[in-house]
């Protein structure tokens, strides 16, 4: 009975069943928390910015409610926002689960955003006491996924960073343009005035690329041939990267002396480089070539993997129904011999294809 309703109109759409646990998880507590904060102004017909600092980041009443650390990045306050949130979220969540697992894609989320949001509270406390005015403490908030949206960015720029993407059916951008794009609208908007809560993009940005390069784990098995490891010390994920080449020795010069202090108080592990070798990398570009095309590898086959069995069901059905036209068409063995000498071969070309793709340029 249960299976027969489950299977009629009111069955979940293809799109969600397809969407991996911790994506489903995600977009439900930004939808739950959105609403929840809709609910609670109207309910209580509040006009302001500060009255909720038990659901958003208030600079100077959030440290009485440190949950608001990671719920304020669950709320959307307008509905634009909020169809972009679930979209990204979507979109990204399914690639970085299977990519990454479940865990790994959840503690990412929490620590870009909790980071980001306690950056935040101190730029502002700062401001407040150079500037001596309330408004950074009191008269704004932060709330919503732009830094997490950012940080989904530079996640991209790691895995695929020579991908392309088609902006407004006209524009075609690699993958690892998109993140610094990002952060100088985040500049932009701050300049004139719109700190709230566009700053949040530029934390985003150095979190999850800090997290990405020093913390993040990579659990053996995952790479064949390499035991775990910690972090992306590879020459193209360098933070000089995100600048252009004129840049390059001043940001090489201060990234380099903070590395070398994290090393010394020992933030940090020197991997066996020398210190203060943060820019060059120690990982050959060959083994990062092999790294992104294995990862690029697991992500395709699981995505081959978790099709769904009534897609198969219904196209040996269809097969088996079109067998006598087909009998009747093509001689018996020679329509089938074909098709099974040409099907592995196809497959494997198409799935190197996407590979190199997915892997992209070392």
């Amino acid at each position: 009975m249960r299976k027969s309703f489950m299977a009629g109109p009111f069955s979940l759409p293809p799109f969600v069943t397809q969407t991996p646990p911790a994506t489903r998880w995600l977009v439900g507590a930004l939808t739950a928390l959105s609403l929840v904060h809709v609910v609670y102004r109207y309910a209580f017909e509040l006009g302001g910015h500060t009255d909720e600092p038990w659901l958003l980041v208030v600079p100077g009443a959030s440290y009485w409610f440190p949950w608001s650390f990671l719920t304020a990045g669950f709320v959307e306050t307008n509905i634009f926002s909020f169809a972009i949130s679930v979209l990204s979220l979507v979109l990204s969540g399914r690639y970085l689960e299977r990519v990454w697992g479940q865990l790994e894609l959840l503690k990412f989320c929490a620590v870009v955003i909790v980071a980001s949001n306690i950056i935040a509270i101190f730029v502002n406390v700062l401001e407040f006491y150079v500037l001596g005015s309330e408004s950074f403490l009191y008269g704004m908030s932060y709330s919503g996924q732009t830094a997490l949206q950012t940080g989904f960015l530079v996640a991209f720029t790691q895995l695929i960073p020579e991908h392309q993407v088609q902006l407004f059916r006209f524009l075609k951008v690699r993958v690892k343009s998109l993140p610094m794009a990002y952060v100088t609208l985040s500049n932009i908007l701050c300049i004139v005035g719109f700190q709230s809560p566009w700053i949040l993009i530029q934390f985003g940005w150095l979190v999850s690329w800090f997290y990405l390069r020093f913390v993040k784990w990579t659990p053996a098995g995952d790479i064949a041939g390499e035991g775990g490891y910690r972090g992306d010390r590879s020459e193209t994920f360098a933070f000089v990267n995100w600048f252009p080449p004129f840049l390059h020795k001043p940001v090489g010069l201060l990234s380099n002396t903070l590395f070398a202090l994290a090393v010394k108080f020992k933030v940090l592990q020197p991997w066996g480089a020398p210190v203060g070798d943060l820019e060059s990398g120690f990982v050959s570009s060959r083994a990062e070539a092999e790294r992104r095309r294995a990862l690029a590898l697991k992500a395709l086959d699981q995505r081959l993997a978790t099709k769904p069995s009534s897609s198969a069901a219904a196209s040996t059905s269809a097969s088996a129904s079109a067998a006598p036209a087909a009998s009747a068409a093509f001689p018996a063995e020679a329509a089938p011999s074909a098709g099974a000498a040409a099907a592995p071969e196809v497959e494997e070309k198409g799935k190197e294809e996407v590979v190199q793709d997915l892997g992209g340029k070392a």
